[in-house]
């Protein structure tokens, strides 16, 4: 049926690391995100790399701000092998220890397979922005497309949260 499961490393963005997830978020987000009508710069951002089979393998950049932790990127490399919950996990970790007590994120509605990744995770929705990415676009992030790559129409902010101990 399967073989041995994969040990997932993750590890705080370092080194090396530092200008591959830079370079990455200006590959994947132009450098910067846009949610709640503003732009989240992510060059410089803590977050973690996940190591799989010793090779990047996914990307997560985070905020703290107050007592709340924001997960401003998450990209997983290698879907359906655990990248992106492990990522989250460090997360939680990071947030935790930084004494929050509200780990959130921001998503738009075509991100369906996240979705349900940060619900299984155990993210309650908690916000819908109708046309918050329209919004964004026209104001303040032009390139956002307006449409993913399966042709889904991008027009809303999906706001989810787990609340910490």
């Amino acid at each position: 049926m399967g073989g041995a499961a994969q040990l997932i490393d993750v590890r705080p963005i370092a080194g090396e690391d530092r200008a591959w997830a830079d370079a990455r978020a200006a590959e994947r987000w132009d450098g910067v995100v846009a949610r709640r009508g503003e732009l989240i710069e992510l060059a410089g951002l803590a977050g973690f790399v996940a190591y799989l089979d010793d090779e990047r393998a996914g990307l997560l950049t985070y905020a703290i701000r107050g007592d709340a932790c924001e997960v401003t990127t998450l990209e997983s490399m290698r879907e359906s092998q655990g990248v992106g919950r492990a990522l989250l996990d460090a997360a939680r970790a990071a947030a935790e220890q930084a004494g929050c007590s509200r780990l959130w994120l921001i998503t738009t509605d075509d991100n369906v397979r996240a979705l349900a990744v940060y619900q299984r995770w155990g993210m309650d929705l908690v916000a819908l922005r109708h046309g918050a990415v329209d919004e964004a676009r026209r104001t303040v992030k032009p390139s956002i497309p307006e449409r993913n790559e399966h042709g889904v129409p991008i027009a809303h902010e999906l706001e989810l949260e787990l609340r910490l101990s």
